[in-house]
């Protein structure tokens, strides 16, 4: 049985019996104590803890999943293990508060035994020490000998956190045999490679208090976990995953690509193993939206991609591989996923890329760390500051340098590269600390069990709409029904007013208490208004219109940077107020003034034609057969909305739009820039917010023309012939200077102790100054030394000395310069310093007369 028939076994069998099957969400979790989606319960948590109302009792999954990076990171065990994955999948079904131990205990077994055919006499069950419940079922109405039924403790607990909802698991294993092992079970630590577990049944019956009191859940719930490649590895008699039928395709690949033959040698064979499964997890991760880059999921994509080509370049190969092995993780997993292939030529064009950089330098690099490494004494770290220059100059992640010093049984003084890091550090991890000063969400939640999600009504009604108060607090104002938009896809929330029988509130943001449910921050809301009142709600319209010329022009924006710079771009965040807009999205450079002005013109090509908008729901499958781009960050159910904006613009958004291109008005774009690696920000103004830029530029252009006394039309012409005067007069001023000073060469040349001068001079810039030196050396002086505080900011120091005079002119102000944080060359008759620290020049001068000898 292949992995395609165990997915479509495992969906069907759960669905047959009354299961939603609910597609694999994003890799990436609306969840931001995760870095990625690392479970198959994770997209589920929001129904487990209560905080959103799930739309079905019963629900199966094939979960696309990672564990890389953050506290679940099996990273540095892939390929060295039977099991271990960067990607992976997990099968499950879940019952929210519907059934419980008593359905989802045989329910596994059937599916096990007479599904898939396992042997029931090969399969071990444990459970939790306090379970008698489990065990019962599982040996009576399943039929399993207690004696291959054990008792564990904490590995038989599962918790969601340190609070909340938890509860004894049922795992099972299957025994592979005695040439794996001994015998003892599941609970013999010495047999883990011989029982391999191979489900997990989550039994959620307590909420955990603050103080460790359980409380049993009034709606136990059911969450399983089955392994796609482990439940293979048994169902197609292999010892590991690399033997299963996906793999086998993917390591053959690796094979053809690399020239080296799987099973040849262990070292060879960790490699090619590393590349199959970064293939995968590289594919997936593109494709849901992670960007190579040095922050948070980005950088821990570039360290799985450069981690791969080095293992590439180790086995010999010279081109680049991941574009090929991503077409063959397409090849091999598009039926089930088919957005890879839909998104197949996007992932080869990025990983192409970054496997061209990263080689560009790797050789050079490991070369470095080869010959630090020769020099070392044996015991000694590799210094944290080789490290850092990995990393810094040549793209070396920490953890690689450290996997290569280790495979060569070495360690890196990590708080040295800590140390050198320091300074230069651009990296920002996302903060997976639950923030402070949160909103209690479960009184939210249960308002709206009870009462539903809050009808918005404010794509048709702005003003004067009826509503009743159902809650009211020092948070804010919970409504049945609103005009007012909840901050979220980037929009932010409306303000407004609310008027109740005893006085009206302002409403001055509005975002969501739970998802589904309006939250209206409010001042003065406990004394204004109660439970129960029958209010009016009106939102600021001009505010509001002017974020939806803003936020419409965010999706012309996106659809003219794909146009411009490629199907590459994708939207990694935006932020849209009445104001203005905020775009990021992934592109490798920074995009230059010409390709701004081409996005411009297709974006308001667009608008001039004034084609009416179209925002209407649809199904997810409606919306993506009509070719519909999802927007970053934004979660979707199975009904969307869609925005057609235009002949261009076809994108999920549930926000607030423009009903004709017409109304956005011009769209100006204010600044582009870089906020991370491969990731570019642009700033844009749309509407009235355009025309007073323009009308601050006319501002500021006639300003200008008055000042150089031209019409507006002769302004640069204005401006160039007044520079022309003004580096004429510069050029006077500055020769008047320099005959000045050379004028005061008899003067300081008369002062010569010893036939030296030594000065301070501050109404000269640098040149004037070495003039100054060479006049009063001519006049005699054996040797010179000046130094000038100048204008602009910043030290001059100067030395001139004859070819008899035993000083050298750079060495004699060497100690000097350094003094005033400077420095220069070290001519032997006329050298010239500078530096930052003018408040130093009167004791580098006291210097400069010790090293001549003078008092």
């Amino acid at each position: 049985m292949d992995a395609k028939e165990v997915r479509r076994r495992f969906t069907e069998f759960f669905t047959s019996r009354g299961h939603e099957a609910v597609a694999s969400a994003s890799i990436i979790p609306h969840d931001d104590t995760l870095l990625f989606t690392n479970s198959g319960m994770v997209p589920f948590k929001p129904f487990f803890q209560g905080t959103e109302v799930a739309p079905y009792k019963r629900a199966t999954t094939v979960q696309k999943c990672v564990r890389a990076g953050g506290k679940h990171n099996d990273l540095d065990e892939v390929g060295r293990t039977a099991r271990h994955l960067t990607f992976f999948e997990m099968m499950g079904n879940f019952s929210f508060g519907d059934y419980f131990k008593e359905d989802a205990i045989p329910f596994a077994w059937e599916l096990l035994t007479e599904v898939f055919g396992l042997d029931k006499d090969r399969l071990w069950i444990t459970c939790h020490l306090t379970d008698d419940e489990a065990e019962e079922i599982w040996a009576t109405k399943v039929g399993v000998p207690r004696d291959r039924i054990q008792r564990l403790d904490e590995d038989n607990w599962w918790r969601m956190a340190d609070t909340g909802p938890n509860g004894p698991c049922s795992e099972i294993f299957f025994d592979l045999g005695p040439e794996y092992g001994p015998e003892g079970g599941p609970e013999n630590p010495e047999a883990d490679a011989r029982y391999v577990e191979i489900w997990n049944l989550v039994f959620m019956q307590f909420d955990q208090q603050p103080d460790g009191e359980q409380i049993p859940l009034p709606k136990p719930s059911i969450d399983t976990g089955a392994g796609l490649e482990r439940i293979l590895t048994v169902l197609q008699g292999v010892g590991s995953v690399w033997e299963t039928d996906e793999f086998v395709k993917l390591l053959a690949k690796a094979s053809q690509l690399s020239g080296v033959a799987d099973g040849d040698d262990p070292k060879t064979d960790v490699s090619l193993r590393i590349l199959a499964d970064h293939a995968r997890s590289t594919t997936f991760m593109i494709n849901d939206g992670v960007f190579p880059s040095n922050e948070d999921r980005g950088y821990v994509l570039r360290r799985i991609m450069r981690r791969a080509i080095r293992h590439a370049y180790l086995l010999g190969v010279q081109d680049p591989v991941l574009p090929e092995l991503v077409s063959t993780v397409v090849e091999i997993m598009g039926d089930d996923y088919p957005e890879v292939r839909e998104n197949e030529s996007k992932i080869r064009d990025i990983v192409e890329r970054e496997e061209i950089r990263f080689r560009q330098t790797i050789e050079t690099g490991l070369n470095i760390l080869d010959s630090e490494m020769a020099q070392l004494d044996s015991g000694s770290a590799l210094p944290g500051d080789v490290a850092f220059k990995l990393h810094d100059t040549f793209g070396f992640p920490l953890e690689l340098t450290e996997e290569i010093v280790a495979e060569r049984g070495g360690e890196v003084d990590t708080d040295g590269f800590t140390a050198a890091m320091e300074e230069q550090r651009t990296r920002a991890r996302a903060d997976q600390k639950a923030k402070g000063g949160a909103v209690d969400v479960s009184q939210f939640a249960s308002l709206a069990e009870a009462n539903g999600p809050t009808e918005f009504v404010g794509r048709d009604e702005l003003i004067d709409v009826t509503a009743s108060v159902l809650w009211a607090g020092d948070e804010g104002v919970v409504l049945d029904r609103t005009p007012f938009y909840a901050e979220s896809g980037g929009q932010i929330g409306d303000i407004g007013t609310i008027a109740g029988p005893n006085g009206t509130v302002t409403v001055t943001d509005t975002t969501y208490g739970v998802p589904g449910l309006h939250l209206h921050h409010v001042d003065g809301a406990p004394a204004a208004l109660a439970v129960g009142d029958m209010v009016t709600a009106t939102i600021d319209v001009a505010r509001r219109d002017a974020i939806r010329r803003n936020h419409t022009g965010t999706h012309l924006l996106h659809s003219a940077l794909r146009r411009v710079l490629g199907d590459h771009v994708q939207q990694q965040g935006s932020w849209v107020g009445p104001d203005r807009l905020r775009f990021d999205f992934s592109h490798f450079e920074s995009v230059t003034q010409d390709q701004i002005r081409e996005i411009e013109d297709l974006v308001n090509a667009d608008v001039l034609s004034n084609p009416t908008t179209e925002h209407v729901e649809m199904s997810m499958d409606a919306a993506r057969e009509r070719g519909a781009i999802a927007f970053f960050g934004d979660k979707y159910g199975d009904v969307v909305r869609v925005l057609d904006a235009g002949p261009n613009s076809v994108e999920l958004c549930g926000g607030t739009h423009v009903s004709a291109l017409g109304d956005i008005g011009p769209l100006k774009i204010l600044s582009e820039s870089s906020i991370g690696s491969n990731i570019r920000r642009v700033e844009a103004v749309t509407g009235t917010a355009t025309i007073d830029i323009l009308r601050d530029e006319e501002t500021t252009i006639a300003k200008a023309a008055d000042l150089v006394g031209v019409p507006v039309d002769d302004v640069l012409m204005g401006i160039e012939r007044r520079m022309t005067e003004l580096a004429d007069l510069r050029k006077e001023l500055a020769e008047a200077k320099r005959a000045s000073a050379v004028g005061r060469a008899d003067d300081l040349a008369a002062g010569a102790v010893d036939g030296v001068v030594i000065a301070r001079i501050d109404d000269l810039d640098r040149d004037s100054l070495r003039d100054l030196a060479l006049a009063i050396r001519d006049k005699g002086a054996t040797g010179v030394a000046l130094g000038a505080a100048l204008e602009a900011g910043g030290v001059a120091l100067v030395a001139a000395v004859t070819d008899d005079s035993p000083l050298h002119a750079g060495e004699w102000i060497a100690d000097a310069a350094k003094l005033v944080g400077g420095g220069g060359k070290k001519s032997p008759d006329v050298s010239v310093a500078g530096g930052r620290d003018p408040e130093q020049l009167d004791a580098a001068l006291d210097l400069i007369r010790a090293a001549a000898g003078i008092g």
